[in-house]
């Protein structure tokens, strides 16, 4: 009797087992049973225990209905978690809900079913750092360090940047070191998207060079920006605004502050699994005369060696057209060096 009675509830459960499941109506009129898991990018995901793991595009969906509740993201802003009910062609109802189940919305205006959770904006970078050392017929010592910080949220994007260069030298006629290198670049920027891409930018920058007997340069820009090309492979955006530039000099009483244009690119590419090549650019033209102005650019090929570990060559450009008495206009950096990204 016992065994009797185990066999029927098996069976029962056997029968009423597509009675809880999932049901995709398609519009060529067939039907598919199984767990509707996902839609994202006009693909509906669902498990079916016969055919295993199916991704239909929306368009072929005629209507639908789920055994629990679903999350539900339409085009118009409105989110919902509900257990779905099939309605006419092209639409879908809820159940459980008095406010939502008198009414049934179109299929076409679904951006999402159980979207993945979206994960907190965090901070991600990179710290590299490369140290020389030669004794012998030559000797020098040279340290840098540059930190890169970047935030991307929805509707905004913050960098924070610092390099610093030093580097001495011995002089073979008297013996002693003298420093050859002696650098300073910090910079901040927020930029903040008003459309997917077109932004607003706001930066500042402060550089220190007492080689090149620049004390102090401050530059505070503002100004529009367009991002061209945003994806994890490749990222190219332009912006143009205005920026103020001010500069002292150690061997100079007298300050220069001018307002200038603030034009400028930013791009990166993985050229393969191993190598990305960075590039920015950032020039300064002065109102009153075009022919002034300050252009600095990097350019760097970064090599992955491990996941959190890579190498990178990294040349630095400088071009002043009027940089302090007696000193160069263009200065040039070769770094060579070893970091880590996170």
């Amino acid at each position: 009797m016992q065994r009797t009675i185990l066999v029927a509830i098996v069976c029962i459960g056997c029968l009423s087992a597509p009675l809880v499941a999932d049901e995709v109506y398609l519009v060529n009129g067939d039907r598919i049973t199984g767990k509707v898991t996902t839609l994202a990018e006009g693909k509906l995901t669902i498990e079916s225990d016969l055919a295993g793991k199916l991704t239909i595009d929306i368009n072929n969906v005629a209507t639908f209905k789920t055994s629990e509740p679903v999350e539900i993201q339409l085009k118009d802003g409105t989110a919902f978690k509900k257990q779905i009910s099939k309605a006419e062609t092209g639409r879908f109802a809820v159940e459980g809900d008095q406010t939502l189940k008198a009414q049934d919305f179109s299929i076409a205006a679904v951006v999402a079913i159980n979207p993945p959770v979206k994960e907190e904006p965090k901070w991600h970078g990179s710290i590299s750092g490369a140290l020389v050392s030669t004794h012998g017929n030559t000797n020098i010592n040279t340290q840098s360090l540059s930190v890169d910080l970047t935030k991307r949220t929805e509707n905004d994007r913050s960098l924070l940047s610092t390099a610093y260069l030093y580097g001495k030298q011995k002089n073979t006629t008297t013996g002693e070191k003298e420093v050859t290198q002696d650098e300073w670049k910090m910079r901040g920027k927020y930029d903040y998207f008003f459309t997917k891409k077109a932004f607003w930018f706001l930066e500042g920058r402060y550089e220190r060079d007492r080689v090149a007997e620049l004390q102090r340069r401050v530059v505070v820009g503002a100004g529009a920006g367009y991002q061209w090309v945003e994806s994890e492979p490749f990222n190219f955006s332009t912006e143009i605004g205005l920026a103020s530039r001010y500069e002292t000099y150690y061997n100079q009483t007298d300050s220069s502050s001018q307002l200038s244009v603030q034009a400028g690119y930013h791009l990166d590419k993985k050229l393969n699994k191993t190598l990305t090549f960075i590039n920015d650019l950032t020039y300064y033209p002065a109102f009153e005369k075009f022919s002034d102005y300050y252009l600095t650019t990097t350019a760097e090929l970064r090599a992955k060696v491990t996941e959190l570990i890579f190498t990178n060559f990294k040349v630095v450009f400088d071009f002043d057209s009027t940089p302090a008495e007696d000193k160069g206009k263009t200065d040039v950096k070769y770094i060579l060096g070893v970091g880590v990204s996170f």
